[in-house]
C-alpha cells in the first residue's frame, strides 16, 4: 500500500511547532528565526514533505505555469522554439505546459480548453490557421493572457513573430537581384490562411515589374521533406522555364534539393533554391541552402517578456500589441544567377 503524503501536520508534530510556524517557514518567511527554519526544512526533508501545489495556486491564484501549443512537433522550427521557450520560462520560474495540434483546428480548441481547465497562467499559441482566430480573440476579450507566434496587425490579439512577408520579399528580391525572371514558389498558404509569403513574393515581383505566372506557384501537401521533393517534381513537369525558386520552410526546399539531385538539375546553376527559416539541417545539406533566417530568440524573448506581462497586470488587459521581427537573408551554395542559356 502507497505512503500517504507527509503533510503540514506530520512536521509540527516531528518538531515540536505550531502548524502555522511550520507552515511560515517552509514558505521562507523572514518572521522565522533561522534555526527554527533550518530544523522544520530538515524536518520536512526526512519526511519527503511536497508541497501541495495545487492549494497554493488557489491562494496565489496562479499556478506559475504557462502552456505553449505547436501545430507540429516535428517542425524542426518549432521545436527548437519549443526549447526555447522552455529554458527561459523555467529561468524565470515557470513550467511549461505543452501541446501539439497537429494542424487540426478541433484540436487546438481542446489544448486550450485543457490548458484552462490546468489553470495555466496563460498560453503561447502558433494557430493553425492564422486568419481564424476567433476563438483566441475570445480568450483575449475574456481578459486571459494569449501571445500568439504568428502575427496578424489587425487581429487585435498579442502576437510576437517573424516578419514573414518582408523575408520572403527580401528572398525573391535577391534572386531577382542575381538575374532570375522566372521564380517559382512552393506556397499552401490557401489551406493554413498564411498568406505573407506569398505577399511578399508578389510584392517583389511587382515592384521588379515582372508579371505573376500562376504556372509558377506550386501549392504543396504539406510543409515537408516530402512534399518538397513532390512539389519540385511537379514544377518540372509543368515546364515553365522555372530558375529559382523560393519555399516557405527549409523541410520543402530540402526535398526540391533532393529531387534536383537525384533527377540531374544542377543547384544552383540550373535551379536556383531559397529556403525558409534557416535551419541546422539546410545549412549542412550538401548543397547548403540560402536561407531566411528565424531569429529563435529574439522571438522567444519578446513573446515570454509580453505574456508574463499581461499575466501580471491587474484588472482588464491592455491594448493588443503586435512585434515582428525583420529577418535577414542568409545566402549559401543553393543560390546563384542563372546558367547562361
Amino acid at each position: 500500500m502507497a505512503k500517504s503524503a507527509a503533510r503540514l501536520k506530520d512536521i509540527a508534530e516531528k518538531t515540536g511547532f505550531s502548524v502555522n510556524t511550520v507552515s511560515l517557514a517552509l514558505r521562507g518567511s523572514s518572521r522565522i528565526p533561522d534555526q527554527t527554519r533550518r530544523q522544520i526544512s530538515e524536518a520536512a526533508d526526512q519526511l519527503n514533505y511536497l508541497p501541495n501545489q495545487v492549494a497554493k495556486s488557489l491562494v496565489l491564484k496562479e499556478t506559475k505555469s504557462i502552456g505553449l501549443i505547436l501545430t507540429d512537433i516535428t517542425n524542426p522550427v518549432l521545436t527548437a522554439v519549443a526549447q526555447a521557450v522552455e529554458l527561459e520560462l523555467s529561468e524565470r520560474g515557470y513550467l511549461t505546459l505543452f501541446a501539439t495540434s497537429n494542424n487540426d483546428p478541433a484540436l487546438e480548441r481542446k489544448m486550450i480548453e485543457s490548458f484552462r481547465a490546468r489553470r495555466a497562467d496563460g498560453i503561447l499559441i502558433f494557430p493553425c490557421n492564422h486568419r481564424e482566430i476567433d476563438h483566441i480573440r475570445h480568450l483575449r476579450a475574456r481578459n486571459y493572457p494569449v501571445v500568439m507566434l504568428v502575427g496578424d496587425p489587425d487581429s487585435g490579439v498579442d502576437a510576437v513573430c517573424m516578419d514573414e512577408k518582408a523575408g520572403a520579399f527580401k528572398a525573391v528580391s535577391h534572386l531577382i537581384e542575381q538575374g532570375h525572371q522566372k521564380i517559382a514558389m512552393f506556397d499552401g498558404s490557401a489551406e493554413r490562411g498564411n498568406r505573407d509569403k506569398l505577399d511578399g513574393y508578389l510584392t517583389a515581383l511587382s515592384q521588379a515589374n515582372i508579371a505573376f505566372d500562376p504556372s509558377l506557384v506550386v501549392p504543396p501537401a504539406l510543409p515537408d521533406v516530402r512534399s518538397g521533393y513532390d512539389a519540385m517534381e511537379t514544377l518540372i513537369r509543368r515546364d515553365v522555364g522555372a530558375s529559382a525558386v523560393i519555399c516557405p520552410t527549409d523541410s520543402l526546399a530540402l526535398g526540391g534539393l533532393r529531387y534536383c539531385v537525384r533527377h540531374g538539375i544542377d543547384v544552383p546553376e540550373d535551379m536556383a533554391i531559397f529556403g525558409f527559416d534557416d535551419t541546422e539541417f539546410g545549412e549542412h545539406a550538401v548543397i547548403s541552402l540560402s536561407s531566411v533566417n528565424y531569429d529563435i530568440g529574439a522571438v522567444t524573448t519578446l513573446a515570454i517578456d509580453r505574456v508574463i506581462g499581461l499575466i501580471n497586470v491587474e484588472g482588464d488587459l491592455p491594448p493588443a500589441v503586435v512585434k515582428q521581427v525583420e529577418p535577414d537573408l542568409v545566402i549559401r551554395e543553393s543560390t546563384a544567377p542563372p546558367a547562361r542559356r
